[in-house]
């Protein structure tokens, strides 16, 4: 845990999803199931929150997000989201459509890797949720579907226009942001979308399995790794070089690769420690 927290303690419990840790592992759980997950502005306020506590608990390494029963996240609820959405004015609305984004800002700020488990539909801000993800596990049943546009709203919402040129292509991006047509998940491996798809039943083994792997990493390099493509997507190659230079030889001070050094000259597998 941080030894910076001050007067504010960290959230114990998450009343809006299920949040579980083991091993290095957190695991957020959409948890909605006969809506299949659709967020309401308590989910969203809640990720938001949980994404900003998240770097100063020290006991998750990795973070996980899935959705409970045969969808991931159909986006935004109907009723209890757009239907509010539609009494308020210009202020409210943009209030809420600032807390929305920075739940996907967040995530691609928070130096902890993030796998995203898709099981059954991503739809809408669901979709943007799993795209915000570093790695994207997908159940072979799963689909995406950025459906802003199908119901009058922009495509480019949550940072989704900005994210998905950056996975897939410019063009490809331009074709799912206007057509808000379904994805399904051999597709979506074949675009660069997905990482993995799998059987169904073994979905929650192969992205625990991921999760595991990278959380018994080395958790510094990973969070490094991570900071600098989010970062560098907007950078000349000239600075990114030179940010690369100086986090490099930071980390060339660190413990973990101090005892990379020392497993490897003893003919070892080095026990790494984060740090």
């Amino acid at each position: 845990m941080s030894p910076y927290r001050a007067s504010a303690p960290l959230t114990e419990s998450w009343d809006h999803f299920r949040f579980e840790v083991a091993d290095g592992v957190g695991t957020i759980t959409l948890d909605r199931p006969e809506q299949l997950n659709a967020l309401t502005f308590d989910v969203y306020a809640d990720l938001r929150d949980l994404l900003f506590e998240l770097p100063n608990r020290g006991d998750v390494s990795v973070l996980v997000v899935t959705g409970s029963g045969r969808g991931f996240c159909s986006g935004g609820d109907v009723n209890e989201i757009i239907g509010v959405l539609q009494t308020l004015d210009s202020r409210g609305l943009l209030e809420f459509t600032r807390m929305t984004g920075s739940v996907v800002q967040r995530m691609r700020e928070l130096p902890i890797p993030i796998i995203a488990a898709v099981n059954g539909v991503a739809a809408g801000a669901g979709a943007v949720i799993a795209l915000a993800a570093d790695l994207r596990v997908m159940a072979d049943s799963a689909a995406f579907h950025f459906l802003f546009t199908r119901v009058g709203l922009a495509g480019a919402d949550m940072g989704a226009a900005y994210l998905l040129p950056r996975v897939v292509g410019l063009g490809r991006a331009t074709e799912l942001l206007l057509l808000g047509e379904a994805v399904p998940a051999a597709t979506a491996e074949r675009i660069g979308l997905a990482n993995r798809v799998v059987g169904d039943q073994v979905l929650m083994e192969e992205a625990s399995g991921l999760a595991r792997r990278l959380a018994s990493g080395p958790a510094w390099a990973y969070g490094s790794t991570k900071s600098l493509l989010t970062r560098e997507l907007d950078m000349d190659l000239a600075t990114s070089i030179e940010l690369e230079a100086w986090t490099q030889a930071l980390l060339m001070t660190g413990e973990d690769h101090h005892r990379f050094y020392e497993a490897f000259k003893s003919g070892q597998r080095p026990e790494w420690t984060g740090r």
